[in-house]
């Protein structure tokens, strides 16, 4: 069965999609642990990050670097945290958080609330940032 984020590349599910390629796709996480966090995930689905073949691993790794780019001239932080985790959905992803601390990146800590407007809104503000 296909995993949530292949169902959001198939538009199946609807999201509030940051940035695209031919084989990536970014877009905010509706549960985040920050505002302004991101997911980018290749749309092939595959579960194990490093598993990945070579090329579209180069790939996801350098779109994740401009989405966080991006990221940062839109939310203000001292930098954008990444991580990688892979056990709640059986599809490789990277997570971008605004951070100004370390603890910041933590997925224990209390998830932020948006509006559909707010996600709306800087969906919008990070894909006009993006290079």
């Amino acid at each position: 069965m296909a995993s949530i984020f292949t169902k959001i590349c198939n538009g199946e599910i609807p999201c509030y999609k940051v940035a695209e390629t031919e084989n990536c796709m970014a877009f905010l996480d509706v549960s985040p642990i920050a505002y302004g966090h991101v997911l980018v995930i290749p749309k092939k689905e595959v579960d194990y990050i490093f598993d990945i073949d070579d090329d579209l691993f180069v790939e996801l790794h350098l779109f994740s670097k401009r989405v966080a780019k991006a990221l940062k001239k839109v939310v203000p932080c001292v930098k954008i945290g990444v991580a990688v985790v892979g056990i709640d959905v059986p599809h490789a992803h990277i997570h971008l958080a605004p951070i100004n601390k370390g603890g910041d990146l933590s997925f224990e800590k209390e998830r932020v609330k948006l509006s559909e407007d707010e996600f709306r809104e800087l969906a919008g503000k990070i894909s006009e940032a993006m290079e």
